[in-house]
């Protein structure tokens, strides 16, 4: 076989497997994505009674005493009880937040009036204030029941959507159903009702004549006469129901005169409502009255807000309501634009992580044997397409992942044991195909093989794929703040920046077929070439000793002796069937049944689940732990927080070097640095919220925490001088 048929047939078989296998690993995680859905169903997704998240404990309760009829008492309510610390919103929410809204499906004849909101209370952020609910709180809405409804049993469905909130926001929803009987009654919730309708303030009585509410230049003045005796000398709170109106966060004076309560309270600087009329709630301990009032005085003109554009207001509500910014708002933001160019420079820079190198060195021979101009360009467009493709592929799985429900990040595919396994046994492939045990002619279909002399330009475009099957659990730096970006906006934006990335890490492939002087600048074709192809089955095999440690940390030393098993007597496989002589079908016949019955006895310990250990390794690293670093730093302790998995190749270079020199090490005991370390090898949840928050999709992440400040997210190329200037500042 001369070279020039040698050369290619390697260079086109093995990219047909590799496309099989990133279109095979893409759908591995479809499946935990279905079982992870499956289990949102049964609690939150597909109508209940209840639905809980990690914050609030939502339930569908009702009331009704006397049956389902016309004329008759029937109330519904959402109760909600908040985890410590964590709050709700209030029909005005305030400096932020959103109120929580109830959209109702009932049967003809019956119809839902507006919430009976209790009495908020003021809840200061720092510098702003919000009115809402803390603790346990049922947010009751009253029933009318027309003439005539006559069912049996009244069906109710609810989606319900809230904003919860501590010092960071997550927008929740539920949809919750409940079966009421016409003519039975429902009164088992009367004790929470009844407390909910206590809480509600009360219509001011008539006999309040001394009543006005005025603008006054800056200020609202309130004088309220004839309170009921609860009120009377009392410290009142005031909570006007019409947002955008006051300064929830501003100071503010409030007097006795005789029997006149007086309050006297900033308008907001930005105000967005001049109202005719007013309504507010008066409370204090055990009471609270509602007062509607007509608004006398002129509202000042309202104080343009220069620092926010409609579109950038637009936004911000979108993303407090979790929701997308609206499209077609204007020109890309900054913000996008800045991650579109991180992105490129991220994919620029991935061609020179050592999980990118073995299969861009054998690419970069594929320049020696080519000696027409045209077909390196169109080599290098194929190329260029089947990365930027796979990554476009990549991006859209991950969107459609996240958006059914499961918290994923950039490299989830090797979060997969089972993908790990397959790129194991693809790399094992190649390199037995490199060091000469078999030829893909000699095991593959002629007219596959036939297939790579019409179209050469499939096997760069598999090569393309192949190369981001292998890049895309690797994250350069610049990537990290891009993609954390990216999982947070529209579909299409969010995929121009995945194309982005793909497009830099073509970008010097692409650059070097088109230039004419790369073609100089090579060896001349010659025997050399056997010995570098041989050459390249060792990176090959490095690859596989890495993917198969990355399997031992998933699944314990039985999984990655089975996956040496298996490896083992695949290459005896795959070796039987490129044998010639009579012998050869028996013994191709015994290797391939035995594999078959290896995957069938040792198999499952590749997927199985290794528990975690009691203690890590290394005894200064701690194991991250939601909570903990909230915990450690409310104690007055710095923390440093490796986020980390054994298949992120970055993550071990910098395990290994800046975070075992002995300098830092010494500093941050002396510092008192709680080292904890976020082990993301295998999907965790609470790892990706974590990520998340800190605008980071994917691993290495290096955070410093200390109380009172914002958290500091270090470079993904970790070095000892960065450690060193932020372990400064503590």
């Amino acid at each position: 076989m001369s070279l020039d048929v040698l050369l290619k047939r390697f260079f086109f078989s093995p990219f047909v497997l590799a496309a099989l296998l990133l279109a095979g690993g893409a759908t591995l995680p479809t499946g935990v994505a279905a079982e992870s859905a499956l289990v949102k169903l049964a609690g939150s997704a597909s109508p209940a009674q209840v639905v809980t998240t990690d914050q609030v404990r939502a339930e569908l309760l009702a009331w009704a005493p006397e049956g389902v009829e016309p004329g008759k008492p029937v109330w519904l309510g959402l109760q909600l009880a908040h985890q410590p610390e964590w709050h709700t919103y209030w029909k005005n929410s305030g400096d932020s937040g959103l109120p929580t809204v109830l959209e109702w499906q009932l049967p003809t004849g019956v119809t839902a009036g507006e919430i009976a909101w209790p009495t908020p209370k003021k809840i200061p952020l720092g510098s702003l204030a919000n009115y809402g609910y803390e603790g346990t709180v049922l947010l009751p809405v009253p029933l009318t029941v027309a003439p005539g409804f006559s069912a049996a049993q009244l069906d109710i469905k609810l989606k319900a959507v809230w904003l919860v909130c501590r010092k960071e926001c997550i927008p929740q929803e539920g949809e919750f159903s409940l079966s009421l009987p016409a003519r039975g009654s429902t009164a088992s919730s009367a004790g929470l009702f009844q407390a909910a309708f206590d809480a509600a303030p009360r219509p001011l009585p008539a006999a309040a004549s001394q009543l006005e509410v005025r603008v006054d230049s800056q200020l609202l003045t309130v004088s309220l006469g004839s309170l009921p005796a609860a009120l009377q000398g009392r410290t009142l709170a005031l909570f006007p129901e019409t947002g955008g109106v006051t300064d929830p966060a501003a100071s503010w004076q409030q007097a006795w005169q005789g029997a006149v309560w007086t309050a006297q309270l900033p308008l907001a600087a930005h105000r967005t409502a001049s109202p005719a009329r007013l309504p507010l709630v008066v409370a204090t301990e055990g009471a609270a009255y509602r007062i509607d009032a007509p608004v006398s005085g002129d509202w000042p003109a309202a104080a343009p807000i220069a620092a926010l554009s409609p579109a950038l207001q637009a936004a911000l509500r979108a993303n407090a309501a979790g929701l997308a910014p609206p499209a077609g708002s204007g020109a890309p933001s900054t913000g996008l634009l800045a991650a579109l160019l991180g992105a490129l420079l991220g994919g620029l820079i991935l061609n020179l992580m050592p999980c990118v190198f073995p299969v861009l060195a054998i690419k970069v021979v594929g320049f020696v044997n080519e000696t027409s101009r045209a077909a390196r360009l169109a080599s290098g467009l194929a190329y260029t397409a089947g990365v930027v493709l796979s990554f476009l592929a990549l991006g859209a799985l991950l969107l459609g992942l996240r958006a059914a429900g499961d918290q994923l990040g950039w490299g989830f595919q090797l979060q997969s044991p089972a993908v790990v396994a397959a790129l194991a046994a693809l790399f094992t492939l190649l390199g037995l195909n490199l060091a000469g045990l078999f030829e893909f002619g000699s095991i593959l279909p002629s007219r596959v093989m036939n297939l790579q002399a019409k179209n050469p330009a499939v096997n760069a475009f598999l090569s393309g794929v192949l190369a981001t099957a292998i890049a895309s659990p690797c994250t350069a730096p610049f990537m990290g703040a891009s993609l954390g970006y990216a999982v947070g906006l529209p579909a299409a934006q969010a995929l121009a920046v995945f194309g982005a990335i793909g497009v830099g890490m073509a970008l010097p492939y692409l650059a070097a077929s088109a230039a004419p002087g790369v073609a100089r600048l090579l060896p001349r074709p010659g025997a050399w070439m056997v010995t570098f192809r041989q050459l390249m089955a060792f990176p090959m095999f490095a690859t596989v000793a890495w993917l198969v440690w990355v399997l031992g940390q998933q699944s314990g030393i039985d999984g990655a002796g089975a996956l040496l098993a298996l490896l083992v007597l695949l290459a005896l496989a795959v070796w039987s069937l490129g044998l010639r002589g009579a012998a050869r079908p028996a013994i191709a016949a015994f290797s391939v049944a035995l594999s078959a019955l290896a995957v069938w006895a040792i198999g499952p310990n590749i997927v199985k689940p290794v528990a975690a250990p009691a203690a890590l390794a290394a005894a200064r690293w701690q194991d991250w732990q939601p909570g903990r670093v909230e915990q450690l730093t409310g104690q007055g302790q710095s923390v440093f927080v490796d986020f980390t998995a054994a298949w992120c190749v970055t993550c071990q270079y910098n395990k290994k070097a800046t975070l075992a020199d002995a300098d830092i090490l010494a500093e941050m005991d002396a510092k008192n640095v709680v080292l904890l370390r976020a082990d993301w090898t295998r999907r965790d949840p609470a790892v990706t919220q974590a990520l998340a928050a800190l605008g980071r999709s994917g691993v290495p992440v290096y955070v410093f925490y200390k109380a009172g400040r914002a958290p500091v997210v270090l470079s993904e190329i970790l070095s000892v001088r960065d450690l060193k200037a932020e372990l400064a500042k503590l």
